[in-house]
């Protein structure tokens, strides 16, 4: 684990401040300099090396820091005199205990923070527990294991556990937002290319009906389309999300659609009647692809009214009906019960009609 600059400098203000009250708490160094040397140095070294390992480690950082402490309880459970810092400080007394206190906190909650592991803590506290018990003290040992131990362990598994469910979180929406990507290029495949495929289809069956020697050219073009169509459909899959303006042409109204349905020679009557709702274009759209596909040289007549959208077909003027798999039926029925209106599709007679009611201008939807 390589340290960043900020992480660098904060280790070594740590070690500095963990120095110094390791300094503080052991031998005086005006009385016996050199058990202040030996004792102190020894236990300032142990100290840096717990801060150079506590990052990458911060278990290993607890028991060295652990084994900084005075080999006697009642040596670490005694205060120790000060005044040799600053002779003001003659009233002020430490624990020696309380020197490491800071580091075993900090490297406590690194532990939980950071390892994913549980028994490397585990394993910890039962060094530092028996350690404690061996030196008799077992009270306080037990509650000093508590407060600088597991309570620091514990809110660190508790920031770990909210990061990873900011993470997830994070995660669940960004998956969210490509599978409605996903789904708005799923449903502009299916309303822009299934179309034109079907009219190429219509355009292919009219020439292979015409005799010449290009009827077969023809019927060779009219069924790879027809193929083209359907694994279209099969790489589209159900559609199940709206939420993105289909992909049309721009400013195309339904006299426009119909239009150009015609020239790819489709024969259709169209009845339009007050404004043209919202969801029109895409009923139409929906309604003359189908017909293309499965009733090809069918006669279609649209009608449409400010709440009132039928596109009704024929039989098909040949044999051939292609398979129907319901795939823009399902997007597009979702859409009109989104808008508040309902969608009926299904034989009428030895033709086909789509029906949709869609609530009048200003109308609440139902709920």
């Amino acid at each position: 684990m390589r340290r960043t600059r900020r992480q660098l400098l904060s280790d070594v203000l740590l070690w500095a401040v963990l120095s110094v009250l390791v300094a503080a708490a052991g031998p005086d160094p005006v009385t016996d300099l050199p058990a202040f040397l030996g004792v102190t140095g020894a236990r300032v070294a142990l100290v840096g090396v717990a801060v150079a390992v506590g990052r990458p480690w911060p278990p290993a950082a607890v028991l060295l820091l652990s084994a900084a402490l005075p080999p006697s309880m009642t040596e670490s459970l005694a205060t120790s005199d000060v005044t040799w810092l600053n002779p003001a400080l003659v009233d002020i007394k430490v624990f020696p205990v309380a020197a490491i206190t800071p580091g075993v906190i900090w490297y406590s909650y690194l532990t939980g923070r950071r390892m994913t592991r549980q028994w490397p803590a585990l394993a910890v506290f039962a060094v530092v527990t028996a350690g404690g018990l061996l030196i008799g003290q077992w009270i306080t040992v037990l509650s000093g294991l508590l407060l600088a131990y597991v309570l620091p362990y514990g809110l660190g598994l508790l920031r770990r556990g909210l990061s990873q469910q900011r993470e997830r979180a994070t995660q669940s929406a960004e998956a969210q937002a490509r599978l409605r990507e996903r789904t708005r290029i799923a449903h502009d495949m299916h309303d822009s290319l299934g179309h034109d495929l079907a009219l190429i289809a219509v355009r292919a069956a009219a020439l292979e009906m015409m005799d010449g020697a290009h009827a077969k050219a023809a019927g060779e073009l009219r069924e790879a389309a027809s193929a083209a169509t359907e694994r279209l459909r099969e790489i589209i899959g159900l559609l199940r999300e709206d939420g993105a303006a289909p992909l049309v042409p721009v400013g195309e109204d339904v006299a426009a659609l119909v239009a150009r349905a015609r020239d790819s020679g489709m024969t259709i009557t169209l009845t339009a009647d007050g404004a043209e709702p919202a969801l029109a274009h895409r009923v139409v759209q929906e309604g003359l692809t189908n017909a293309a596909k499965h009733a090809p040289g069918a006669r279609v007549a649209v009608s449409v009214t400010a709440s009132l959208i039928t596109v009704r077909n024929g039989p098909p003027a040949g044999r051939h009906v292609a398979r129907s798999g319901g795939l823009g039926l399902a997007g597009l029925r979702e859409r009109v019960r989104l808008a508040g209106g309902t969608l009926e599709a299904g034989p009428d007679g030895d033709g086909y009609l789509l029906t949709v009611k869609l609530p009048h201008e200003g109308e609440a939807p139902p709920r």
